[in-house]
């Protein structure tokens, strides 16, 4: 029960493997891509206690030393401090430009690692093992690297595309309900952005993808790769088509710095929210008929995710002061925020022709069930 996802850039096209047990599979599938047999694996302490020996094992399998280091988990890790840490351990390991950096971990470590990976001897290849969800359907896949600044949320980073993506879906067992919801924000922004047949499809069978079903998890995290992957494809670095993956991540990255990038609101989270608010606008802009941001509120709350602002705990500035957080979003194009609004569900589309007043009325009311 294994998918191969391949992204297609050329000379930086790679594969995207998901199924269960690829942690076993690691030295094997990635041996191929190797001049020695030794790797310098970034992870998180969670991800380390969890799974950092069977990755060892699946590597050693192969013949494949590996020297690991484990940096806290959490959001405030993509950071300037952790990834000077990162770069100077990295260089202490003597890893050269024809060497594998392995990310190891849900969307931070990716993100850090990858620009990392990056940054070293001005760029060496990477392979992305991603273990939660969110980081399996999305960070793990198209390049995207980078750490977050004080004005905002990744705006410090790179494209540096991984080599390999392992996606082990038998991982995704270990995660908290909560952490596992939140990734499933992301698959559900698939079928809302470009995929209503999908949408359908998790309709039906989130639950039982929730309740750990197997198949039901290879298939929805193979079908919002292979999204992203065509996206990716048409798009590397988010000058049209891409910037689509981004349905409800203007309002998103608004709530996480509103909130420190703290536990209050896990990415995932934010994206829900931020579909659910990107939906609402584009009703009241008379985009879409008002039962499409209804149905996505109450599949969402079905799924017992995150949906409205009141389901943030702590309080939330005013509608004005959510607005300027977005202004820093990277979306800004001369000076206009890019909104990624929709005509129904399955059809996104990126636009800088969204009035202020009407995303400080959505804001406002919102924050009114607060």
């Amino acid at each position: 029960m294994k998918n191969t996802v391949h992204v297609a850039l050329g000379a930086r096209s790679y594969d995207v493997e998901i199924g269960p047990g690829l942690l076993a599979e690691a030295g094997a599938r990635i041996a191929p891509l190797m001049k020695r047999r030794r790797v310098c694996v970034l992870t998180d302490e969670t991800v380390a206690r969890l799974h950092l020996e069977a990755l060892r094992d699946g590597l050693a399998a192969a013949g494949i030393t590996m020297e690991a280091l484990a940096l806290p988990p959490g959001e405030a890790t993509k950071s300037w401090p952790h990834l000077e840490r990162a770069v100077d351990w990295l260089l202490d390991q003597k890893v050269e430009r024809n060497d594998i950096v392995v990310a190891f971990g849900g969307g931070v470590i990716g993100d850090l690692a990858g620009f990392a990976a990056a940054i070293l001897r001005r760029g060496v290849r990477f392979v992305q093992i991603p273990t939660s969800l969110l980081a399996q359907v999305d960070s793990s896949v198209g390049g995207k690297t980078g750490i977050n600044a004080t004005h905002g949320k990744n705006l410090i980073g790179a494209f540096h595309q991984p080599s390999l993506v392992l996606a082990d879906t038998s991982v995704l067992g270990t995660l908290t309900a909560r952490d596992f919801l939140a990734g499933y924000g992301e698959v559900v922004k698939y079928g809302l952005l470009g995929d209503a047949a999908f949408f359908d499809w998790l309709e039906a069978q989130g639950p039982a993808l929730a309740a750990g079903d197997m198949t039901a998890r290879v298939e929805a995290v193979t079908r919002s790769v292979q999204m992203k992957a065509d996206i990716v494809a048409r798009d590397e670095t988010e000058q049209g088509d891409r910037a689509l993956l981004n349905l409800g991540h203007t309002f998103c990255h608004a709530l996480e710095a509103a909130t420190g990038y703290s536990d209050r609101l896990l990415h995932g989270e934010g994206v829900a929210i931020g579909c659910a608010l990107a939906f609402e606008l584009s009703a009241r802009l008379g985009l879409c008929s008002q039962e499409d941001p209804s149905r996505v509120r109450a599949h969402l709350k079905a799924m017992g995710m995150k949906t409205d602002l009141s389901d943030i705990p702590g309080d939330l500035p005013d509608a004005v002061a959510l607005v300027d957080l977005m202004a820093q979003d990277k979306k800004v194009v001369d000076g206009q925020l890019r909104f990624i609004l929709a005509r129904g569900i399955g059809k996104a589309f990126v636009t800088s022709d969204v009035p202020r007043a009407a995303v400080l009325s959505v804001l406002e009311d919102a924050l009114a069930t607060c």
